[in-house]
């Protein structure tokens, strides 16, 4: 059994303030136990309008922000999992990244942002490139499997389902998930609806208001929300088992009936 923690804030445009909250947050959640903190996409630096500031800001894996999250992970003796602006050969454009930082201070596992979000007005590849699509990165904390994907990616089921072919137990879903007319409701629905679906954990962990949805939850493998946030920020955490994904997965064994796998598309 992993006590997991959802963990919500505003990222702003102050790179070190950004990291300053993620290393209170991480404490806190460290402080209840937690061995695993979610956090949201972009957390490295949010502006109102993803325009030239966010590769103006990027940096690389091995720059300060990274470095922050490395020795925030290795203080509490967590694993931290954030996203960053990667800064690419092509200064013009960024990679939307997740980075999964380890208690010993390196990074355990990273994913690039496949499916971005050109939709409801934005356009997110005007300036992010896609990741490319590979074998999934896990990592595993005391027997449980974690895997990972951002925001947009949650509206594309066979992202999750390559992901829990890879072994996950848990998926860690950050996003900047955007306010809007049902746009709450589209987030709580996917969410629950990718834990459901995979007999898995979601823990998914947004930016709050103002720029963000909020809605932080842990949700279990038969898409019951065991723990949640609502607008403002803070950490809420909860426990994750691998004898309930058996047990769900006894009762309700989809993946083992399933006709069809996932394959890129051409």
């Amino acid at each position: 059994m992993v006590q997991v923690a959802v963990a919500q804030f505003a990222p702003g445009v102050d790179k070190d303030e950004n990291l300053a909250a993620i290393g209170k947050l991480a404490g806190e959640a460290a402080g209840r136990g937690a061995q695993v903190v979610v956090f949201p996409e972009f957390a490295m630096f949010t502006a109102p309008k993803l325009d030239e500031r966010f590769a103006d800001s990027a940096e690389p894996l091995d720059g300060p922000f990274a470095g922050g999250l490395k020795d925030i992970a290795r203080r509490h003796g967590v694993h931290v999992i954030a996203g960053m602006n990667e800064r690419l050969d092509d200064r013009r454009r960024i990679s939307n990244t997740l980075v999964a930082a380890g208690p010993g201070g390196d990074f355990v596992a990273e994913y690039r942002k496949i499916h971005l979000y050109d939709a409801f007005g934005y356009r997110e590849s005007a300036l992010v490139r896609p990741g490319e699509i590979a074998d999934p990165q896990t990592f595993t904390v005391e027997g449980v499997t974690f895997g990972m994907q951002t925001c947009y990616d949650v509206r594309f089921p066979e992202v999750t389902r390559r992901i829990v072919d890879a072994g996950a137990d848990v998926l860690a879903l950050p996003a900047a998930w955007v306010p809007g007319p049902l746009k709450e409701d589209h987030w709580r629905t996917l969410a629950r609806a990718r834990a459901i679906e995979n007999t898995i954990y979601v823990a998914a962990a947004g930016q709050c208001a103002p720029m963000g949805a909020g809605n932080s939850m842990l949700v279990d493998p038969m898409g019951v929300v065991t723990a949640g946030l609502g607008e403002a920020p803070g950490v809420v955490a909860g426990e994750v088992s691998p004898e309930r994904v058996a047990a769900v997965r006894e009762k309700n064994p989809a993946l083992a009936l399933r006709r069809f796998t996932v394959a890129p598309a051409e």
